[in-house]
């Protein structure tokens, strides 16, 4: 299944996530007219093998291999999901803190991903973990927008239109089984499915951490309304 459009449009202009898509573009182009894209790729994507615990330097990668991708394949579908699902959640969050939430989730999908090849020299890329952030956030705050989604029957393809809750259910599973069957092989390169899950889990803590903390808010201020 693939999301082709979000059935509700936001109020406001989602900065952010517009400003996110053009850096990673940017980023891409710079990365294809290096000197030397290998090179480029190595200062910039996260490469387990090299980060070092107690030297705060090698920690920086997990922010800027953000900002790297493999090809256009892998950059368009990334900013493909950002541009879908990135607005709503930008203005539930708010600009700051969605962007906040973008980065952290990031940071938690590379780390998740490292747990599990630590020794792996194969460079990690690409804004998977941190869009997948954002679906799990976007899965906590609206269930039950439509999507209209693009998909397979047969030989044939067809439009429909499907609960967020199901076609993100669907994408996170799918993620978690490739994950599984990724560790035995975690050597070889490929899809960082942990950093998917890793991110996808930590967009959907921490919104149901601010749902939480809203609902308390709510209930405090019945509770001061109501001595006056």
């Amino acid at each position: 299944m693939f999301p082709l459009r979000d059935s509700h449009a936001t109020y406001k202009f989602p900065l952010i996530t517009t400003l996110l898509i053009i850096v990673n573009v940017l980023v891409f182009f710079l990365e294809l007219t290096a000197i030397d894209t290998e090179v480029f790729i190595e200062n910039y994507a996260l490469i387990p093998s090299k980060v070092e615990i107690r030297n705060y330097f090698t920690w920086i990668p997990f922010i800027t291999s953000q900002f790297l991708h493999a090809g256009f394949l892998h950059l368009i579908s990334n900013m493909w999901f950002l541009r879908i699902f990135g607005d709503n959640v930008e203005e539930k969050f708010g600009s700051f803190f969605f962007l906040v939430v973008y980065l952290t989730s990031g940071v938690v999908g590379g780390f998740v991903q490292y747990i599990f090849s630590p020794d792996s020299a194969i460079p990690m890329l690409g804004a998977s973990g941190a869009v997948a952030g954002i679906l799990g956030a976007y899965f906590v705050f609206f269930p039950h927008h439509k999507i209209e989604t693009l998909v397979p029957i047969g030989l044939f393809m067809t439009t429909v239109r499907i609960s967020a809750s199901i076609m993100l259910l669907y994408w996170f599973v799918t993620q978690l089984f490739s994950g599984v069957g990724s560790v035995a092989v975690s050597q070889t390169g490929g899809v960082a499915f942990w950093a998917h899950i890793g991110g996808f889990a930590a967009g959907y803590i921490v919104a149901k951490l601010s749902q939480g903390s809203a609902s308390h808010q709510v209930e405090e201020g019945e509770i001061i309304g109501a001595d006056f």
